[in-house]
């Protein structure tokens, strides 16, 4: 058999190899560091722009500083309970990405939200997230004025003349620093007493401090 045709036949027989491992495994070729075995990345819209969230690609890299320290003063910064509030469904980071492409794919009813204040958001937020600070939710911190405005024009929720009307409100997705960080749940325990029904409110516990665990991309205002 002459020389080139041997080469050829080996070329096709690894190629013939690989696909087979490929359809037998699941796995999708690209990037090294993928978010799941079936998903290496998702573009996604914040402020007007597109930005491709995926994992970090170096291998050897080492979590932000920000979120390294293990032992902050409790109180105020306590371990939070996985289940938060009857009703309140708690999201790790693969649900977090199901409902920013959902958003990004046009559901106009799903509303990501970043309980932080502002010198922690400077520090990178997860695309496709707005910032609403936590005190802005709350009747005790808040401006009553001000969380009727926010009510109507960003959750779809509806003002009567006695109480609000909830039937098109829309789906928060709340975070903050993480499994030890308070904001996120003061906002959901605040939307809670105010009426905002439970089962149309998400916690993503893990926060920041998961997401920049596993080397998601990050955007500063």
């Amino acid at each position: 058999m002459k020389p080139l045709l041997i080469v050829l036949l080996l070329i096709s027989f690894t190629q013939s190899v690989a696909i087979a491992n490929e359809e037998t495994t699941g796995d999708v070729k690209g990037l090294k560091v993928k978010i799941t075995r079936n998903i290496e990345s998702v573009v996604i819209g914040h402020n007007g722009k597109k930005v491709k969230i995926q994992r970090n690609q170096n291998t050897k890299n080492k979590i932000n500083p920000d979120f390294a320290y293990t032992s902050r003063k409790c109180p105020p910064f306590c371990i939070q309970p996985i289940k938060l509030a009857p009703g309140v469904e708690t999201i790790a980071e693969t649900e977090m990405i199901d409902y920013l492409i959902k958003k990004e794919n046009g559901d106009d009813n799903i509303v990501v939200i970043d309980s932080r204040g502002a010198s922690w958001v400077k520090k990178g937020t997860i695309p496709g997230s707005i910032n609403i600070h936590f005190k802005k939710l709350s009747l005790k911190h808040g401006d009553e004025a001000e969380i009727a405005e926010i009510f109507e024009d960003t959750f779809g929720v509806m003002r009567t003349a006695e109480f609000w009307n909830f039937k098109n409100a829309k789906t928060l997705v709340l975070f903050c620093n993480g499994m030890w960080c308070g904001q996120a749940p003061t906002s959901i325990k605040a939307l809670l007493k105010i009426g905002y029904p439970a089962h149309k409110l998400k916690w993503y516990r893990g926060g920041m401090q998961s997401w920049e665990i596993l080397g998601l991309t990050t955007v500063k205002p």
